[in-house]
């Protein structure tokens, strides 16, 4: 096997420069053509070797987990640097098969009904809250950043990012009813009710969020403006003068987005607001990396814009505006593993040194995604009527201030 792995590395690297020790202790260079990052890679066993020459989208993050997959004079994030720029590549024959068999098989995979979505959101949102603190801000923000200068803190950023998605709902009065899809741990709709006089449901499938929004929410004595509860949007029963859903999208699944943007448009008044944040792709309809469908986000799926704006339309909804956030989230995350790598220990403790190197794992890759692998976040602004927000995007930079 390690002469069949040998020959595909020899394909598979075409930028930069990998150097490999096999379990025998031999080793071997690989340069690829253009120039590019360089790292190393140690094989401990055949067994890790077999696995990925098989099916490295999935077994690299397990030999990783396990052991049987170091990085040599580098660190993870290096060794991953490399190897998901020439993933970006064509070459790899059994990954390009197995991709092909993820995409066509999406409509299981990311079959998301009512009870199978709790449990994936379970799998990984009802883990531990001790975790989260370890890397969050303040305000247990889990999604992206909004960085309008570029040298914020986390917490300074989240803020911004709260502020940024207010602004977009237009939120020009007191008293109107809010509804979060996908409150997380009520960041989003204690600020809406706090410091926009907004009324606000909060709606969650995770029971370890809710408890701790609903905790929140007493602590800071709004039990009045906002109430949480555990809720899926599918079973929504009334409406709202504005929907906020952040970080929520990307677990709905690909097939379900006519029902999700349905029942959007069902539970927003007709002069109503609705303001969607989620992570994207800029390739085009795709599939979600085993290991992180596997181990992460069971379910989950980042939308292309074909895909969602295709959604939209279907619907009769009107998108009043759209916005492509870049490298705001890479440099979230970047700031995410940093206090992870500090805090490591801790992990451990909560849980055990697997786990931990599951979780450096996943947050060097998500990072990367964004620098070298096409993700970004967009935002729309959806509407039923084509009047309900003014003719310009004047009133968002009014309401969100200077930077």
């Amino acid at each position: 096997m390690n002469r069949i792995l040998d020959r595909i590395l020899r394909h598979f690297i075409s930028t930069g420069r990998l150097h490999v020790v096999w379990p025998d202790g031999s080793q071997t260079q690989y340069n690829g053509s253009a120039s590019g990052p360089e790292a190393g890679m140690r094989l401990v066993d055949n067994a890790s070797v077999r696995a990925l020459a098989l099916n490295p989208g999935l077994a690299f993050g397990e030999g990783y987990m396990a052991g049987g997959i170091q990085p040599k004079d580098c660190t993870l994030y290096a060794l991953l640097d490399l190897l998901m720029r020439n993933a970006m590549s064509p070459g790899h024959l059994p990954e390009q098969i197995a991709s092909t068999i993820r995409y066509a098989c999406r409509s299981w995979i990311q079959f998301n009904p009512v009870k199978r979505a709790r449990q994936n959101v379970a799998h990984h949102y009802d883990l531990d809250s001790r975790l989260y603190d370890l890397f969050l801000d303040k305000d247990k923000q889990y999604s992206c950043a909004y960085f309008r200068r570029g040298d914020e803190t986390l917490d300074e950023a989240q803020a911004a990012k709260k502020k940024h998605i207010a602004a977009k709902l237009l939120l020009n009065r007191p008293g109107l009813e809010v509804l979060d899809i996908g409150c997380g741990w009520g960041g989003m709709a204690l600020t809406l009710a706090r410091d926009y006089g907004a009324i606000v449901t909060g709606i969650t499938l995770s029971e370890e969020q809710l408890t701790i929004a609903r905790r929140r929410a007493q602590e800071e004595g709004l039990e009045g403006r906002v109430r949480f509860e555990m809720l899926d949007y599918r079973n929504l029963q009334r409406r709202f003068d504005r929907i906020v859903s952040v970080g929520m999208f990307e677990h709905v699944g690909v097939h379900h987005y006519h029902q999700f943007f349905e029942v959007l448009k069902n539970s927003l008044a007709d002069d109503g607001v609705a303001v969607l944040h989620s992570i994207g792709r800029n390739d085009g309809p795709g599939t979600t990396n085993p290991w992180i469908n596997k181990y992460i986000f069971p379910g989950g799926y980042s939308p292309s814009l074909s895909e969602t704006f295709a959604a939209v339309e279907r619907s009769g909804l009107w998108v009043t505006d759209c916005e492509i956030l870049r490298l705001h989230y890479a440099k979230t995350i970047a700031i995410w593993r940093e206090r992870f790598a500090a805090n490591r220990a801790k992990a451990v403790a909560l849980y055990d040194e697997r786990f931990a190197r599951m979780f450096e794992f996943y947050l060097d890759a998500a990072e990367l995604s964004f620098r070298v692998q096409g993700h970004m976040n967009f935002q729309l602004q959806i509407t039923r009527s084509l009047e309900a927000v003014p003719l310009t995007r004047d009133y968002m930079a009014e309401a969100e201030g200077p930077a």
